[in-house]
């Protein structure tokens, strides 16, 4: 690995201001080439319960610190993040496989939430409360929560990172990070940039492991966590909320989706292939607000295809480092068979595969973008989330029934819509029954808004205003005469 700093190219757990080893091993490997790129510290259950317990000791100082104290170390830390983003790219692209050029949009992204939330510590208000009694004054404080407990995935390992710690940190909470082990060298990068920018020993900590099941019971149920917060698949959530409710923890979750993309007959059909492909495509679709089902009305159905086919066929699959590659691996080769699994059943079931749909030379991984249509709502493509580059097509005839078909899942993360009519714009974003909704946009993600889902889709909110009220306990304070 060709780094300007080594430094940054960690193998360790980070506990209690250390880097600590640990007997086993776990292989991180590049996705594209299968190449070792390190072994790393197999962290165990009791790493995690030390790491807890290192977090809670450091909790009392952090918190007593000014919000201009705990932003200064924060804007330290999203400064070293930018002055290394070279460094980090290459360390994202090489564990996860994206191409280049998207690992340096999402570790820019990543730092903007370590900016915002530097700044927006310092607006932690209270309420004055105009009171029922006139010998008593009634007033509002935030404080808090404690020890925050993250479990992140393995498609953006740096961004959800950050997106949960920064807010916690610069709330006065300390943090305990289990990223996947998949991908632990992008965290691992991070803790080693937030010691240099002056975080306290157990501040912030690190612990991965092969044994997840092991380290998410500490995570969950340890006594002196007081938050948890978990990314990932809507099955594993459950698992992890259930694990939660016997300390009644806090909890927010952003777990899996199955995300329609509504294309009207007034939409502009550039417009709409490029949101498409954006959202379907980026990080080989392996987003959980990646678009699943693909509604288009049937008068412009086969025009949208032809250009959808087109675009796709532009894309240059290959090794994420390569000049001009747009779509890299998929994460590992179940994920990439689960893909051809899809394609196989769907084209069986009478779809037809327009373009792609096959495993590709580059290694075992690659698996072509690929354009399916005559896909149906029964078809299990349509009815789980498929996580890789499948763009699956439907026709609709009328609005109502479009959105009572987006609508029939139990998920409810992200949807779009693209349509140039201002009217039944409004009326199909509130229609829709999801956390987030784009029109006319196929990326919609920012450090200013909330970020989350409903129904199956998760609890609580990540980003903007919202995302700093999941790391504070609201104290309502009464004073008698």
């Amino acid at each position: 690995m060709q780094l300007t700093d080594k430094q940054l190219l960690k193998t360790q757990n980070y506990i209690n201001g250390e880097w600590r080893d640990a007997a086993g091993r776990i292989d991180v490997r590049d996705p594209a080439s299968g190449e070792l790129l390190a072994e790393i510290a197999d962290g165990t259950a009791a790493d995690a319960q030390e790491a807890v317990v290192a977090a809670a000791a450091a909790f009392p100082t952090w918190k007593s610190k000014t919000a201009s104290e705990r932003a200064a170390v924060l804007k330290r830390w999203h400064q070293l993040i930018l002055d290394n983003i070279d460094d980090l790219a290459l360390i994202l692209t090489l564990e996860q496989g994206k191409p280049l050029a998207e690992a340096r949009g999402e570790i820019l992204y990543g730092a903007s939430y370590i900016e915002w939330y530097a700044e927006e510590c310092r607006r932690a208000y209270g309420q004055t409360i105009p009171t029922h009694n006139p010998a008593m004054r009634l007033q509002t404080i935030r404080q808090p929560v404690g020890v925050v407990a993250c479990i992140t995935p393995w498609n953006f390992p740096n961004a959800m990172i950050t997106r949960k710690a920064a807010p916690a940190l610069a709330a006065g909470c300390t943090v305990v990070i289990k990223p996947a082990s998949e991908t632990p060298l992008s965290a691992m990068a991070l803790c080693e940039l937030a010691t240099r920018a002056g975080l306290p020993a157990g501040t912030i900590n690190m612990v991965v492991g092969s044994d997840a099941p092991a380290l998410g019971q500490v995570l969950t149920q340890h006594p002196q966590v007081a938050k948890f917060t978990f990314t990932g698949s809507t099955a594993v959530g459950k698992i992890l909320m259930a694990q939660c409710a016997s300390g009644v923890k806090k909890m927010s979750m952003e777990l899996g989706g199955n995300a329609p993309f509504i294309v009207f007959d007034d939409a502009d059909l550039d417009t709409a292939v490029s949101a498409c492909v954006a959202t379907k495509f980026r990080n080989a679709g392996q987003t959980c607000v990646s678009t699943n089902r693909i509604y288009v009305h049937e008068s412009v159905h086969d025009a949208f295809v032809e250009k959808l086919h087109a675009a796709v066929a532009e894309m240059k699959v290959g090794h994420g480092c390569d000049e001009g590659v747009t779509v890299g691996p998929l994460i590992h080769r179940r994920a990439a068979e689960r893909v051809a699994q899809l394609v196989s059943e769907t084209a069986g079931a009478g779809a037809k595969v327009e373009f792609g749909g096959d495993f590709l030379p580059e290694g075992e991984n690659y698996f072509a973008p690929t354009v399916i249509t005559g896909v149906s709502d029964e078809m299990r493509i349509a009815r789980e989330e498929i996580f890789g580059p499948l763009a699956p097509v439907q026709k609709f005839t009328d609005e109502d029934d479009v959105i009572r078909r987006a609508n029939d899942t139990p998920y409810g993360l992200a949807a779009y819509v693209m349509s140039e009519n201002i009217r039944r714009a409004n009326r199909v974003v509130e229609a829709l029954e999801y956390g987030m909704v784009a029109c006319n946009a196929g990326v919609f993600s920012t450090t200013v808004a909330p970020f989350g889902g409903s129904k199956e889709s998760g609890i609580g909110r990540e980003g903007g205003v919202e995302g700093m009220a999941e790391f504070y306990e609201t104290k309502y304070c009464c004073f008698g005469a």
